[in-house]
C-alpha cells in the first residue's frame, strides 16, 4: 500500500487511486478514483475522466491493481464473544477480514440484547446489526440444549416485539429455526410464533436450515417435509439460510434434482442466503448454480467450535472465502459483489446508507486482491475445488477510517501453515 500527506487543510481526507471500482448499485465497473470527507463518499471519479490525480487530499491511497468496492456486509455471523460459548470478535469478523457491517444470527434474544448492544455493538468500530432470536436468551450453546433454550417455554414474543421497538437501528430481524430437531419436539410453533411477530414488527426472518438440535426420532419428519411445512408459514423478505447445505433435511439435502419448493420459495419473494459454515457443499452448490439459482446474499457463518469454549482453532472459512469459491464455481464476479453488498443492504432495510458507492454515502468501502496463484479450497465435507484466483482483503474504510486485514480469521486463505489437504499438488 503506497500513501501521501498532504497539507491540513486538503480538499478530501482520502483518495483512493488508482483501482478498479465495481459497484453494482450503479453499474460502474471500471478504473475510478473514490474520495472521502468527514466519513462520507465525497467524489467518484472515472479514469476515463481524468479521475482525482489533480486534487488535493490529507492522504492518497494508491489502489493499482485492485478492486475498489462498497463495504462488504455478512449478514450471518456469531460475535456474541464470551456470553456464546462460539462467539467470536466482531471486528475480527468484521473489519478486520473486509466487512463493514455485520449481523449477528440470533446470539442474543430479547433478554440479553442489552448485553450485547453495550458489549459488542457500542464498542466495535465494525457496524454490527442483530437478527434477534425469537427464543429469550439467545443461542448461548449453539445447537446443543436447543429442544430447552429454543422451545415455546422459552419463546418470548411480546419482550421480543418489545426490544425491537426500544432499538429499531440495531435489530433487522428475527432469527428462527426450521430443521428436524426443532419440528421433532414442537413442530412448527415457535416458527410461527416468529413469523407472526416478524409480521408485526414488519422485519424479515431469518431461517436456519438443515439438522441442528437434538431429534426425537419417533417423531423425525421426513427430510423433504422439513422445508414443506416452513415455506407456507414465511413472507415476501423472509431469508432461508445454508442454500447448499448438505444436511439430510436441509433445502436440497440428498436431492439429486432441485426440489419444486425452492422455485416456489422465490416465486414467493423468499431469499436464499449462503451461510457458509460447516456444510457448505460443492455438489449442491454446483447443481443449484447450473439452473441459475445463486444466493441473493453470501455470508460466512463465523462462529467458533461449537464443543468447545471461546476457541476458533476449527474455523476454517471465512466471508472472502466463500466469495472466492463462488467466483471458482462460475458465479459472476460482479454477482458477488452484488450479494455482499446490494442484496444484503437491501435484506437488512439499510440500501439508503450503504451497499453502494454514491456521494453523500457513508464511506464504507472495501479494497480487495484478486491474488491469480493457484490454490485449494474446501467444502463442509472437505471435498476439494483447486482454484486459480481468490478474493482477499487489501485495505478496509469504515466511515472513512482504515482497517487492516487481520489473517488469522481467514485461514482458508492466507495460512501457509495449512495441512496439506489444502494444498495443491
Amino acid at each position: 500500500m503506497t500513501t501521501t500527506s498532504f497539507s491540513s487543510d486538503a480538499v478530501f481526507d482520502v483518495i483512493i487511486e488508482g483501482g478498479h471500482v465495481i459497484d453494482p448499485a450503479s453499474g460502474l465497473d471500471e478504473p475510478a478514483d473514490v474520495a472521502v470527507r468527514d466519513g462520507r463518499i465525497a467524489a467518484i471519479a472515472k479514469a476515463s475522466d481524468g479521475g482525482l490525480s489533480a486534487i488535493d487530499a490529507a492522504r492518497r491511497i494508491n489502489a493499482a491493481g485492485k478492486l475498489v468496492c462498497p463495504g462488504l456486509i455478512d449478514i450471518h455471523v456469531h460475535v456474541f464473544e464470551y456470553v456464546t460459548n462460539f462467539g467470536v470478535a466482531a471486528d475480527d469478523a468484521g473489519v478486520g477480514v473486509g466487512a463493514t457491517t455485520i449481523v449477528d444470527a440470533g446470539s442474543s434474544g430479547p433478554w440479553t440484547f442489552g448485553g450485547f448492544k453495550h458489549f459488542v455493538i457500542d464498542k466495535a468500530s465494525t457496524d454490527v446489526r442483530a437478527f434477534v432470536s425469537i427464543n429469550g436468551a439467545g443461542a448461548l450453546m449453539g445447537g446443543m440444549k436447543g429442544d430447552i433454550l429454543h422451545s415455546p417455554d422459552m419463546t418470548d414474543a411480546a419482550a421480543l416485539l418489545a426490544v425491537i421497538g426500544r432499538h429499531p437501528d440495531e435489530i433487522r430481524g428475527i432469527k428462527c429455526h426450521g430443521e428436524s430437531g426443532a419440528l421433532s419436539h414442537w413442530g412448527t410453533k415457535v416458527l410461527a410464533s416468529a413469523a407472526e411477530a416478524g409480521r408485526a414488527a414488519q422485519v424479515p426472518l431469518y431461517v436456519h436450515t438443515g439438522e441442528l438440535f437434538p431429534v426425537i426420532e419417533a417423531s423425525r419428519p421426513s427430510p423433504r417435509s422439513v422445508l414443506e411445512q416452513v415455506l407456507p408459514l414465511l413472507k415476501e423478505g423472509d431469508i432461508l439460510a445454508h442454500i447448499y447445505s448438505n444436511m439430510p433435511d436441509g433445502i436440497v439435502g440428498e436431492d439429486e434434482k432441485t426440489p419444486s419448493f425452492i422455485r416456489q420459495a422465490l416465486d414467493k419473494g423468499v431469499h436464499f442466503d449462503i451461510g457458509y459454515g460447516i456444510n457448505f457443499s460443492y455438489r449442491i452448490a454446483r447443481m443449484l448454480m447450473a439452473e441459475g439459482i445463486y444466493p441473493y446474499t453470501i455470508s460466512s457463518d463465523a462462529h467458533g467450535d461449537f464443543s468447545s469454549y471461546h476457541d476458533n482453532s476449527k474455523l476454517n472459512y471465512s466471508l472472502p472465502g466463500a466469495m472466492s469459491r463462488l467466483l471458482a464455481l462460475g458465479m459472476p464476479l460482479v454477482e458477488v459483489i452484488r450479494a455482499t453488498t446490494v442484496h444484503p443492504a437491501a435484506a437488512i432495510g439499510l440500501s439508503d446508507d450503504i451497499g453502494r458507492l454514491a456521494v453523500g454515502r457513508r464511506a464504507d468501502i472495501s479494497i480487495l486482491e484478486l491474488r491469480e496463484e493457484p490454490w485449494r479450497l474446501l467444502d463442509g465435507r472437505f471435498n476439494k475445488l483447486n482454484v486459480d484466483s481468490r478474493l482477499i482483503p487489501w485495505l478496509t474504510l469504515r466511515a472513512g477510517v482504515a482497517h487492516q486485514p487481520r489473517p488469522a480469521m481467514m485461514p482458508d486463505l492466507l495460512d501457509a501453515s495449512l495441512p496439506d489437504i489444502w494444498r495443491v499438488a
